[in-house]
């Protein structure tokens, strides 16, 4: 498995590693990143079978997912990092919290749910890209991300997303989506031992202020942060975002 990433940042930095959402890849972080690195070692990668990782050919889980990023951690000589992931990265945040919380400084898990959808839902999201490719995704998708008055105001940057959404290989999302669609942790968030922050946005309709209640509820040591926004804070939000885990993060 070949992992596309970046490292930034001084070397005796602590480090904060960022797992992107389903259909983005690690510049989906581009805006926040450089408000980290005066005080962060800044690792980001694209996710397998997104952006330029290698695209494997079986349905991923969760639980590979996480791997994916232990075996680039270890590769890279890092032996415990806080961790950052929104949606899809969010659960990975959380398999890795509940099963390799050792590894772990602090956990922030952005736009995400411990149950995200019905497999009902993904099977269609599936069948529907595998006949007509990524293309009918793009405009519910781009709704489902951002408020409408961030696409209208900010056209040039909605078009370089529409680039990366439709740059994925279907076969890469479709593993994807199946890694989310049989990905559950209402029952083991408990496990999570990490100081955790929750982020979501008001008007995020794919993963609620709702959910994100259920896993502060369910943490022992959470913490909830509700921005103005969609799905992905971070590009519609970068500087509010980024306060948000430099107040819980830098101490």
């Amino acid at each position: 498995m070949t992992t596309n990433y970046k490292i930034e940042g001084q070397a005796n930095k602590p480090v904060l590693v960022f797992s992107n959402s389903l259909g983005a890849d690690m510049r989906m972080w581009d805006a926040v990143v450089p408000r980290l690195l005066p005080y962060f070692r800044v690792l980001r990668y694209d996710t397998r079978g997104m952006g330029q990782s290698e695209v494997t050919a079986e349905p991923y889980h969760i639980a590979q997912l996480a791997q994916d990023v232990l075996g680039l951690a270890d590769t890279l000589g890092i032996e415990q990092f806080h961790f950052c992931g929104l949606s899809m990265g969010g659960q990975i945040g959380q398999q890795l919290g509940i099963h390799h919380s050792e590894r772990l400084h602090k956990l922030v898990l952005c736009n995400t749910a411990a149950k995200i959808g019905t497999a009902e839902k993904w099977n269609k999201r599936i069948q529907l890209i595998n006949r007509v490719g990524m293309r009918p995704l793009w405009h519910p998708t781009k709704k489902l991300w951002f408020r409408a008055q961030f696409i209208e105001k900010h056209p040039e940057r909605v078009a370089a997303l529409d680039s990366m959404f439709l740059g994925n290989d279907i076969v890469g999302y479709s593993n994807c989506c199946a890694a989310v669609r049989d990905a559950d942790f209402r029952k083991e968030l408990q496990k999570i031992q990490a100081d955790t922050l929750v982020i979501t946005g008001d008007e995020d309709t794919a993963t609620t202020v709702a959910d994100a209640a259920f896993m502060v509820d369910n943490i022992s040591m959470a913490q909830l942060v509700v921005l103005p926004a969609r799905h992905i804070p971070s590009i519609e939000q970068p500087e509010a975002f980024a306060k948000a885990l430099l107040d819980f993060l830098v101490e």
